[in-house]
């Protein structure tokens, strides 16, 4: 296999091709190119340029919108709870940390042994760990336990493997991040041309998650989330700066996938480096943006959830009456629901075709970082601390009356955390993730409450795709598919 390099921001120098896997390594900038490889799969629309995105649209928070007809018949399948295992969504994130992983497990084969410089060695096999338990992370939360290879695929490589249990692949992933965060350099030692790369805390901060979602220990997620705090982060003073690509890998910034909006790739291919996210969700008909494809419409139910004088609706979303962008008044014509994700859009003169956007997404920002130590804190019993940190979000959201979560019972607490997550981080991805992991069967519960009421248990899991279980009968299906 060549691992072909992706062109992100610490990618635009050589060595850009790619590397001859049949030798090895010879060289530090093989290893590197190797380690670039490694990244690019995030950049595909399997993962962050589409598919992650689209969970917001299974979790509730919009509906699919563009064209009708066909266009996202898949991910309305989806949303409804009537997929079956031949689901197109399904399959692309099925298949879509594939790539990344094999990359990261030819990087950690054969680095170890290499005769270079000791720091750089450490940064790259710290990457390479990062990024597969990041990969591993998607799969195991989307299907439970899957496949899991650890060795570079080679000619006496079994070309059928079971699924490992959902606590091997967890026990990997943990193993990965300790690796990771011992090996990782903090950001503050990046120069401006590595800015994007994997550190110290975005490594931490996947942890904290990890431990929120399956292992339950609070007291790791409080002190991970403090050590980054220690670290020197802060939320950007404008919460418009996240999504604006003048100010990506900002103070905020934890991870990103990175774009530099190049148009000398097909847009549709996985080589293309311009995002996908503007150009699609850009209210249709509209002409407010270039592309403008309509897609992922936010809910009535979605836009109920915001309190009055919260600053982040009208960064957000559009509705009618909504301030003007670049010029444009908002219709709610353009939308089946009336409303349109704003936070993502770029005008014209940021990108002035449906190609040429180099906005980033944002995988971990501090604001997150914060609420889950607020979760932590008050899943600990300590909700007077939880607090402190959910107001820094709160404030900076011109909501800044402390009265409104003080006092609050451990119950009472968690609806407000859950709540906060929803609008602060709405349609970065995290929202279906979110569901799962809450206490007291929450996600079911919600979706019954909106009118999903044909979500079973079954749904948390997303079915094996069938294309998988034919080529390999060694892979078992997810229950009820």
């Amino acid at each position: 296999m060549a691992l072909a390099v992706s062109s992100c921001n610490f990618l635009e120098r050589q060595p850009y091709d790619s590397v001859d896997t049949t030798n090895g390594f010879q060289t530090a900038a093989d290893a590197e190119a190797a380690v670039n490889a490694c990244y690019q799969p995030l950049q595909w629309a399997k993962l962050y340029n589409m598919r992650i995105w689209t969970l917001d649209i299974i979790a509730n928070e919009s509906e699919v919108g563009a064209g009708g007809g066909t266009d996202g018949l898949e991910t309305t399948e989806m949303a409804n709870f009537i997929a079956t295992a031949d689901n197109f969504a399904a399959l692309d994130l099925w298949r879509g940390p594939s790539p990344g992983i094999l990359r990261c497990n030819f990087v950690l084969k054969n680095v170890p042994d290499m005769q270079i410089d000791n720091d750089l060695k450490n940064r790259m096999l710290g990457e390479a760990y990062f990024l597969r338990a990041h990969y591993y992370f998607i799969l195991v939360r989307l299907f439970g336990g899957v496949p899991m290879p650890t060795e570079p695929l080679t000619s006496d490589s079994p070309l059928k493997m079971p699924r490992a249990t959902v606590e091997e692949v967890y026990d990997l992933i943990m193993a990965d991040l300790n690796q990771a965060i011992t090996r990782l350099p903090q950001r503050s030692s990046y120069g401006s041309k590595q800015i994007g790369r994997a550190t110290r805390e975005a490594a931490m901060a996947e942890m904290a998650r990890v431990h929120l979602t399956y292992t339950h220990n609070y007291n790791e997620v409080v002190r991970l989330c403090q050590d980054i705090t220690a670290m020197g982060y802060q939320l950007a003073p404008d919460y418009a700066d996240n999504f604006n690509p003048a100010k990506q890998n900002g103070v905020e910034s934890i991870f990103e996938v990175q774009y530099y909006g190049k148009t000398n790739y097909d847009f549709w291919a996985n080589e293309n480096q311009a995002s996908w996210i503007s150009t699609f969700q850009g209210p249709r008909n509209s002409g407010m943006a270039a592309g403008c494809y309509g897609w992922n419409q936010p809910t009535a139910e979605f836009v109920s959830q915001y309190e009055p004088g919260d600053l982040r609706k009208d960064k957000t979303i559009f509705y009618a009456g909504c301030p003007t962008f670049d010029g444009y008044t908002y219709s709610s014509s353009y939308s089946k629901t009336g409303y349109n994700v704003r936070k993502f859009l770029l005008t014209k003169a940021q990108s002035p075709d449906y190609n040429t956007s180099n906005q980033n997404w944002v995988v971990t920002r501090y604001a997150d970082v914060l609420l889950m130590e607020a979760e932590a804190l008050n899943e600990l019993g300590r909700t007077t601390e939880a607090e402190a940190p959910l107001y820094q979000v709160r404030k900076r959201a011109g909501l800044t009356s402390r009265a409104q979560i003080e006092g609050l019972t451990q119950a009472q607490m968690r609806d407000k955390i859950i709540h906060e997550r929803r609008i602060e981080l709405a349609f970065e991805g995290h929202r279906w993730f979110d569901m799962l992991r809450y206490p007291n069967n929450y996600a079911l519960t919600f979706l019954h409450s909106v009118g999903k009421t044909n979500a079973t248990s079954k749904h948390l899991l997303f079915p094996i795709p069938m294309q998988e279980i034919e080529a390999n009968e060694l892979l078992t299906q997810n229950p009820g598919y």
